[in-house]
């Protein structure tokens, strides 16, 4: 049976509404997942997906609409605060068709370690040019505790916080050396000098563990980076 949802989450960012509006339209690769905003005159785009309000910088409010009922509704209201920074109010709505708690839990969860990683953007990165590298995992991670398995391969334990300094060792890849910005239950952020590598550990919600890294160093290999990373993740639970 489909039923409603809605998240909402307020955060501080260090960034200017200009910026939080650039991040969240055409900056999405940046810290989220490649995409475009719909057209700016509320026509849809190809996706079915229209901007109900696109008020820049202060608000923007998109919608995609299905059969029987269905929505999926997103909507950022931005808010300069004193001292260089924005508040945002983010409002994520919509259907689940099913497996409601699962879905709700897992989208609330997703939601946190999203807009953590939109805020290290913009402090760290925001405009520069982004290499998105995906990792989508495989089906031989979806056991229970599979994120320790992630973890350990991290080098993480269970004293390890945000701020530890970490080096890996991918085949194919220079060292990669970083500090740990994100680690909450199922997920793990570093940040280096010129990336966001961030990891989901997703088998409480029936998906492999993946890894989704953004890159802004302006020599990046996307084909090189997308096969070290898959080998890398796919070793981990051979």
């Amino acid at each position: 049976m489909s039923e409603k949802f809605q998240i909402e989450r307020e955060v501080v960012l260090s960034a200017t509404p200009e910026q939080v509006f650039a991040a969240v339209t055409d900056g999405l690769a940046g810290w989220l997942f490649p995409g475009s905003p719909p057209p700016a005159d509320g026509t849809p785009d190809e996706s079915g997906t229209r901007a109900l309000v696109w008020d820049a910088p202060n608000h923007l409010h998109t919608r995609t609409d299905g059969e029987g009922g269905w929505f999926n509704a997103l909507e950022h209201i931005i808010e300069a605060r004193d001292g260089g920074t924005t508040v945002v109010r983010y409002v994520h709505s919509g259907v689940f068709a099913d497996d409601w708690d699962t879905q709700f839990d897992a989208a609330g969860k997703h939601t946190d370690f999203y807009l953590h990683s939109l805020g290290q953007y913009l402090e760290h990165f925001a405009g520069r040019p982004v290499t998105y590298v995906a990792a989508p995992g495989t089906g031989a991670s979806q056991f229970p505790g599979a994120v320790d398995k992630l973890h350990a391969a991290l080098g993480l334990t269970s004293d390890s916080e945000p701020g530890d300094k970490i080096t890996l060792d991918i085949p194919g890849l220079a060292p990669v050396e970083g500090e740990v910005d994100y680690l909450e239950g199922q997920f793990v952020g570093i940040r280096t000098a010129d990336s966001l590598l961030r990891f989901y550990a997703r088998e409480p919600w029936g998906m492999p563990v993946a890894a989704a890294h953004h890159v802004f160093a302006p020599d990046a290999d996307a084909e090189a980076l997308t096969k070290a990373w898959n080998a890398w993740l796919d070793g981990v639970y051979a």
